[in-house]
């Protein structure tokens, strides 16, 4: 049976059982958009492993370019040539479930916002709409958190 943490049109993670070989079936969500369409099958200590790593890595307090627009901040991270973006990175080492996807997580408007955008070419051949299109969700720093600890949890 699975679990659903977390809310579809901010971010959410759904767990399915474990398959006894390791892997399980995690499907993940931000701005309504399911990120794991091209991969949702999880090697679980792996994973795990990262998801922490994620929760002890937490942006800090600072607004990166002050002003923009989440997406257009996005954007900006992707264009520096100087690795200034890195420490933003979301789903870092998550393995291929979200390799089809680039995503920040930084702090806007006083809480945290994530932001997603597909780069895969087959993807955007069968979903030309997402093309140049970059995701956002504001979320709660709390919200994010309980999300993160309870899929650690769950899997």
């Amino acid at each position: 049976m699975a679990l659903l943490l977390g809310d579809k049109r901010t971010f959410a993670a759904e767990v399915g059982d474990p398959d006894g070989t390791g892997l399980s079936r995690v499907d993940l969500w931000a701005a309504g958009q399911w990120l794991t369409c091209d991969d949702n099958a999880v090697y679980v200590p792996q994973f795990r492993h990262y998801v922490g790593l994620t929760l002890n890595q937490l942006p800090a307090d600072a607004v990166p370019f002050p002003g923009l627009s989440p997406a257009d901040a996005h954007r900006r991270f992707l264009a520096d040539d100087d690795g200034s973006g890195e420490s933003f990175r979301f789903f870092d080492g998550w393995g291929p479930t979200t390799d089809n996807v680039t995503s920040f997580l930084f702090r806007h408007n006083g809480g945290l916002v994530l932001t997603a955008e597909f780069w895969r070419q087959s993807h955007l051949r069968a979903h030309p709409e997402h093309a140049g299109v970059v995701f956002t969700a504001d979320i709660p720093t709390d919200e994010l958190i309980g999300i993160l600890e309870g899929l650690v949890a769950a899997l």
